[in-house]
């Protein structure tokens, strides 16, 4: 059963940047590759996102062709870089307009993000990346996505400034390998659980 992944990469850097979030994202891409998932990487920074908490701002606005995508995903994880021990603010107006999209309804009349799972990944050389994970997971619960165990890996070094992910050759820490594996594997799980059985509209679907 074929399921599709969209990972939004909140970065404050464009896309031709090295990002260490990317770099933790691609180890979590490789066991989705080798379980037959489908991937997306969407930079968010590469993209005109206004400011609100609506599917389409207008003119000038390309959330939603992001947004088409989020639709079209059965997995949907927000990946961010720390900033002062924060979530990016790409990554909280990726939530925003995620938010915008809340009060739309499947073909069950159900909110449009049931039966669709959520993650998170931080990554950065402050402390925080328990406090952006919980964040970003109530969000992604709350508007309807359905959140597994266990589903927020990270990588944080040394209080104050210094070497990020890839300079710190994050990829051989046990721990963060060893959520990243628990991550990818329990999101597919309820994935493919939500495809076979979906939630029923009973007692949720928006009248």
């Amino acid at each position: 059963m074929m399921v599709n992944v969209l990972l939004l990469n909140c970065s404050l850097k464009s896309g031709d940047e090295q990002s260490n979030t990317a770099a933790l994202m691609n180890e979590i891409i490789e066991i989705f590759d080798r379980e037959g998932a489908g991937s997306e990487v969407v930079r968010l920074a590469d993209y005109s996102i206004s400011y609100g908490i609506t599917p389409d701002a207008g003119e000038g606005d390309q959330w939603p062709e992001i947004f088409e995508k989020v639709k079209q995903a059965d997995i949907v994880i927000v990946g961010t870089p720390l900033w002062l021990g924060e979530k990016s603010s790409i990554a909280t107006l990726a939530i925003e307009r995620l938010y915008g999209g809340s009060s739309l309804t499947n073909d069950k009349g159900q909110y449009l993000y049931y039966n669709k799972v959520g993650g998170a990944i931080v990554t950065g050389n402050e402390d925080g990346a328990k406090h952006a994970s919980a964040s970003i997971l109530y969000g992604l619960s709350h508007l309807g996505f359905t959140i597994p165990p266990n589903v927020d890996t990270y990588w944080v070094g040394e209080a104050g400034p210094g070497d990020s992910y890839i300079e710190a050759n994050g990829k051989d820490n046990e721990f963060t390998q060893q959520h990243a594996k628990i991550m990818a594997y329990n999101l597919l799980h309820f994935a493919r659980l939500l495809k076979e059985h979906p939630i029923p509209a009973e007692g949720n679907k928006i009248e």
